[in-house]
């Protein structure tokens, strides 16, 4: 019978294994326990980017960055039309996550959703008439980060879909995303169907005008950055788990909901609709980190990432010192939690623009603060914490307005650095959900992956030779 060793305390001894599997083997027959680190040598010949060719100060340009992060305030100041809030929006424009993609190269859950857009809007009758629309070039595509906007999964956003509306009161920047639909068979899954048009409907014509009297009778708005804040001490990460967050914006928008009240039974729909679906906050979390990084995209000679996004086909990240290029890889597959009856064979390659939260200082970054997070996305507590801890080596800064109970109140880690990604190996880590390959389906799982390598060598190249 195996004994555990214990160290001069008598206390079971724990060893971080950092190397191939076979030493974790040998270390555990001794009756050690064994923790496995993701982990890798850095890249070889990779040197240090003080300045880049025409002479930037990187380390400068890092910190002006860091400092309007940081700065920033978004704030949810109310509600409105995507084509008539959205800088750019028209009729026959839909919007969708990660970088830019045509047609022919969208995903199946991409498709699905631009089809079920169509439907919904009143363009196409069925899915074959929306798939002729879709490839006959009458719609326009076009990222959502384009258009100061973000999107859940497969992102679409169309001409008559509420939005919020997030400023930051720092800069005076807006961004802008829909309402939660929740989980499972729903569009920004791929999902189609009259249940999925029905419930997007109610949102545009129940949910919407109801969030949008009581949002309008709060004149300071909602702080969603104190909202994240406080949300992050209570077990969430505000990525993939909101549950906090959502019971914290219903405390919030509460008192208002109650004021302009005209129909008790409808209230009454909206708050259980609210209730009900904890990613409902996603897609506040979302906005407020697109429009705390906005204004620091185009400083000169910066290494920081202010955009990482996912179509389901293309990895997609930007730079702050050039926010106008994409530097892309293939996106990669997701190791996850399942669904009964669904499997990896049925997954997606990683899909989404919810990334902009490990951007902005949390979400997968801050998953230490969110330990249960593991029951759906898959891994260990213990996994959560290393994550956070791993995710430091690889960021410029820690975000004072975001910290983590768990590790004695430290800040979350923020801005994603090229030249550390390049120099220690460690790719940022992403939890995400999973959405089934094939067109009208919808959600299968959830789960954790790695930001593919190809295009953070592509920026550091880039940034290089400015």
């Amino acid at each position: 019978m195996k004994m555990a060793i214990k160290d001069l305390f008598g206390r079971p001894l724990t060893v971080v294994n950092v190397g191939l599997e076979g030493f974790a083997g040998a270390v555990r027959d001794q009756g050690v326990a064994v923790v496995d680190l993701d982990w890798k040598p850095p890249a070889a010949g990779v040197r240090p980017l003080y300045r880049t060719a025409s002479g930037l100060d990187v380390e400068e340009a890092n910190q002006e960055v860091l400092r309007r992060i940081k700065a920033a305030r978004p704030v949810l100041v109310g509600m409105g039309i995507a084509k008539d809030v959205i800088p750019g929006m028209h009729e026959h424009m839909i919007l969708h996550s990660g970088p830019p993609v045509t047609w022919e190269r969208m995903c199946g859950p991409q498709r699905g959703a631009v089809m079920g857009a169509l439907i919904y809007e009143g363009l196409a009758q069925d899915g074959r008439e929306a798939e002729v629309l879709a490839r006959s070039g009458e719609i326009e595509f076009a990222p959502c980060h384009h258009h100061h906007c973000v999107g859940p999964m497969a992102g679409v956003v169309s001409p008559r879909m509420p939005v919020f509306i997030i400023e930051n009161k720092a800069f005076g920047n807006h961004a802008y995303c829909t309402q939660n639909e929740g989980l499972g068979k729903v569009l920004r899954y791929g999902a189609m169907g009259e249940e999925v048009y029905e419930r997007l409907r109610w949102m545009e014509t129940e949910l919407y005008p109801i969030l949008d009297r009581a949002l309008a009778c709060i004149p300071d708005g909602i702080d969603l950055k104190a909202m994240i804040a406080q949300a992050l001490h209570m077990g969430d990460e505000c990525h993939n788990r909101n549950r906090a967050g959502t019971s914290l914006f219903l405390r919030a928008i509460g008192p208002a909901l109650a004021r302009t009240n005209r129909d008790n039974e409808a209230l009454a729909r909206v708050i259980e609709f609210i209730d009900r679906n904890d990613h409902f906050f996603l897609n506040l979390s979302m906005p407020a980190g697109k429009a705390a990084v906005e204004p620091a995209e185009g400083v000169p000679g910066s290494s920081i990432v202010t955009v990482m996004a996912r179509n389901g086909t293309d990895f997609g990240i930007r730079l702050a010192s050039m926010p106008d290029r994409w530097f892309t890889a293939p996106a990669g597959k997701v190791e996850g939690l399942y669904f009964p009856s669904f499997s990896e064979r049925d997954a997606n390659p990683d899909i989404g623009d919810s990334t902009i939260t490990e951007t902005a200082g949390y979400g997968g970054f801050a998953m230490a603060a969110a330990p249960a997070i593991t029951q759906f996305v898959g891994g260990s507590p213990s996994m959560a914490v290393e994550t956070t801890l791993e995710m430091y080596e690889i960021t410029a800064s820690e975000h004072e307005g975001f910290t983590i109970p768990v590790l004695n109140f430290r800040g979350t880690p923020l801005g994603i650095d090229v030249r550390k990604v390049r120099q220690t190996g460690i790719l940022p880590k992403i939890n995400t959900g999973i959405a089934h390959r094939e067109p009208g389906v919808g959600m299968v799982g959830a789960g954790i992956l790695r930001a593919p390598e190809a295009c953070f060598i592509q920026a550091f190249q880039a940034l290089a030779a400015l």
